[in-house]
């Protein structure tokens, strides 16, 4: 053998593992890439039943809040009208030792 085909030889060689080593590369970085979006994607699916939760309990907190206003407006509501009923109560008396 000669020194061209020992050099051709070496010239193929070195390709041969450069082409390999540029194709083992990108397959490592197709696979971390789809690591990458798998993780992402396993994330949001985790958190969306989380969310719905808690905005389910969220709405049922704000509709326990909004009956114990309502209870509240309602109470207000009869305090008052009983009020007024002790004061017109008491007016009528008055007004009666007046007509006399």
């Amino acid at each position: 053998m000669g020194d061209n085909a020992t050099a051709a030889i070496v010239a193929v060689s070195l390709f041969g593992a450069l082409a390999s080593l540029a194709v083992s590369i990108k397959a490592i970085t197709r696979a971390w890439v789809e690591r990458g979006r798998d993780e992402i994607t396993m994330a949001n699916q985790a958190t969306a039943p989380l969310a719905d939760a808690r905005l389910a309990r969220l709405e049922q907190a704000v509709n326990t809040i909004a009956i114990e206003v309502e209870r509240m407006s309602e109470a207000q509501r009869y305090t008052t009208k009983l009020l007024n009923e002790q004061v017109r109560a008491e007016a009528r008396p008055a007004q009666k030792q007046l007509d006399r």
